[in-house]
């Protein structure tokens, strides 16, 4: 740590995303992207005339960009802000509605990034405890003092809160800012974004690195009221005018627009974590009910870090969390059939060998 450091930031706690080895190849099921390419147009969009145009800089309104989402979702351009990557969008709220000692509410199991900028920005965070099951009652949330920030699908368990519980914590609290995480919620197909232009306290926040394969892209936004973005557009300018370069605005554009290849790939996730998920039950596996592109589950006959350990050895990223309520889970993100059927034979192997190993040390007990 530099002498330079302000003080405000000494006590940071980076965010640790899943990890990136590089020494061999790996069925890479730890980090929630995806297995298969973006839409084929994307490759169309990125032509060699756009890539001759990065010697001029991109429209920092992101007009085409903006449009395009708004055609795809029903609202106006005005309404939606764009940025790199759904961490982007998510400080930016944080950037333009908060200040410093501000109260923010959240569970106490999801998304370690909100935790990670509520330290950065120096919020009032508290966390409200899951309950036994994973899942978030949303009567935990309707008389609190402060603003609100919920993953629905949440992560890492897939669970969800149901749009009209998240409708009455709105219109329960309409000088709250309530902010709804879509990263997952193709993958079950209940949305609030429809109320994010009925409610002026509403913010959606939605990213393209999970249902539209392109996390290597960086691509989220925001759909909110029209003074909301206008507002964060502001510090923006203010801030980084130009935080979407053009190759990736136009990759953006024909992804959104390609609905088509994204209901394909969505059935495809959805249809691959439900049969995972009976396999894994039928071997010993308890598996929390997913609503997103991964699996969240435990098997009594072998620790969860001891399983990610093995795994890895064989050429199979996973995430486990050390967190004292999630250290018997693991995570697996939901890849390819062909993947999937690989990463179930591997656990059969390593659970045939756990099982070995406990006949023999009984056989030599007795």
């Amino acid at each position: 740590m530099s002498i330079f450091l302000v003080d405000e930031y000494k006590d940071m706690e980076p965010y640790v995303p899943g990890e990136q080895p590089k020494d061999k190849p790996y069925i890479k099921l730890n980090a929630n992207e995806t297995s298969v390419p973006p839409s084929p147009k994307v490759f169309e969009a990125i032509s060699k005339s756009e890539i001759w145009n990065m010697s001029y800089y991109a429209d920092p309104h992101c007009h085409e960009f903006r449009q395009a989402v708004a055609e795809v979702y029903g609202i106006t351009e005005d309404e939606v802000f764009v940025g790199n990557g759904a961490d982007e969008v998510l400080s930016f709220v944080l950037m333009s509605f908060f200040r410093r000692g501000m109260k923010i509410y959240f569970p106490d199991i999801t998304y370690g990034f909100y935790r990670t900028y509520a330290k950065t920005y120096g919020l009032d965070m508290e966390e409200i405890p899951v309950k036994d099951d994973f899942s978030v009652d949303i009567n935990d949330y309707m008389e609190l003092d402060g603003d609100i920030i919920l993953a629905n699908p949440n992560n890492p368990t897939g669970l969800m809160v149901p749009v009209e519980d998240i409708e009455r914590l709105v219109k329960k609290n309409p000088d709250r800012m309530v902010i709804i995480d879509e990263a997952y919620v193709d993958y079950c197909g209940e949305s609030c974004l429809p109320l994010a232009i009925k409610y002026p306290n509403l913010v959606v926040v939605r990213t393209f690195s999970k249902s539209r394969n392109m996390a290597g892209a960086h691509v989220g936004f925001a759909v909110a009221s029209k003074e909301i973005i206008e507002d964060m557009n502001k510090i923006k300018f203010s801030f980084n005018p130009f935080n979407l370069n053009s190759v990736t605005m136009a990759a953006g554009i024909a992804a959104v627009k390609d609905t088509d290849y994204l209901k394909k790939c969505v059935i495809r996730v959805i249809n691959t974590r439900e049969r995972f998920t009976k396999e894994l039950e039928n071997i010993g596996f308890e598996v929390i009910p997913s609503k997103a592109n991964f699996v969240f589950c435990k098997h009594e006959d072998i620790k969860s870090q001891v399983l990610c350990d093995r795994l890895k050895e064989e050429g199979i990223l996973t995430r486990h969390f050390a967190d004292e309520r999630l250290t018997d889970y693991l995570r697996i993100t939901i890849g390819t059939d062909e993947e999937m059927m690989v990463v179930l034979i591997t656990i059969k192997e390593i659970l045939a060998d756990i099982h070995k190993t406990l006949v023999t040390a009984q056989e030599v007990a007795i």
